[in-house]
């Protein structure tokens, strides 16, 4: 199984005809995900055309595109300035889930958008991710599906590129993954660790978990703490930052030391202290993995 996406997700991609919105759904459609539509104002009734002929319609609204192709969840690729509008553009359409690759949303506009996304019911997840994959079922975002395989992990990070490194490992050393999740780390996201730890536990494919933080707020602590109280499946942790100089903000805007309750160190002792396998390095993920399922 996996959770959030599948082979029935139906996909409408919010910037098709840019830069990134039309590379990336080539991608997307190449590793076998239906995209249905794609919406750039004024430039509905037109086609957008992959290296293979393939068209994927556009429409000038979500709200058309949705009506017209069935399509149920979406993928934001809009410049920062109108990434919230989209956002609740697509929320208001009535998709299930909104992919928000987006990175630097103005704060203040993501706090709107994130309460409108949150009164309909919504799933947001992002802005400033990856997105997520269920490999050979669907990928939404830019996470290469080239190195992932099916299996029985779920991996969550907040980090990008740590994504693709575990990932990556994961599938050299032959353990597949159910689905791995970016949920992106700006300061306000729409999808966090509990969110997907409890999607994971619900997943019967589910055996073990990979969970990736990092510094700064206290996402990882709570993640630990519910971990501990919630799940029976062996969780593996990281948190990237654990040489970032005192005082200093590092990487998403997110990252931001409160005292010592933001730091590596804190973290990685939460994570022990709830039982969580720590990795000390990204090369320690898959054995920790192998044992935890071994166990």
């Amino acid at each position: 199984m996996s959770i959030f996406i599948d082979t029935s997700t139906r996909l409408v991609v919010q910037g098709i005809t840019g830069r990134d919105g039309s590379f990336h759904t080539q991608q997307m459609l190449e590793d076998g995900t239906q995209v249905v539509a794609g919406v750039t104002p004024g430039k509905g009734g037109q086609s957008f055309t992959t290296d293979d002929g393939t068209k994927v319609p556009i429409f000038n609204t979500v709200d058309r595109a949705v009506r017209e192709t069935g399509a149920n969840t979406s993928a934001v690729y809009v410049p920062p300035p109108f990434a919230a509008g989209a956002i609740m553009e697509a929320a208001d359409a009535g998709v299930a889930l909104v992919v928000a690759i987006t990175e630097g949303v103005p704060v203040q506009e993501m706090a709107r958008a994130y309460h409108f996304v949150q009164d309909r019911g919504v799933r947001l997840l992002g802005p400033n991710c990856p997105g997520l994959i269920s490999p050979g079922k669907s990928k939404v975002g830019i996470i290469p599906a080239r190195i992932t395989h099916p299996g029985p992990v779920g991996v969550i990070s907040r980090s990008g590129t740590l994504t693709y490194e575990a990932v990556n490992q994961l599938t050299e050393a032959g353990i597949g993954q159910s689905t791995c999740v970016g949920i992106g780390g700006d300061p306000i996201i729409g999808t966090d660790f509990i969110d997907c730890l409890q999607a994971f536990k619900d997943d019967a494919e589910t055996e073990a978990i990979v969970i990736i933080g990092e510094i700064g707020g206290t996402d990882e602590q709570e993640a630990a703490q519910w971990i501990d109280e919630n799940l029976d499946l062996p969780v593996v942790g990281f948190i990237a930052g654990q040489t970032a100089p005192p005082g200093r903000r590092m990487g998403h805007a997110g990252a931001i030391i409160s005292g010592s309750a933001g730091t590596a160190s804190e973290k990685m002792e939460a994570f022990r202290t709830h039982g969580i396998a720590v990795a000390k390095r990204p090369a320690d993920i898959v054995g920790l993995v192998q044992k935890g399922l071994n166990a």
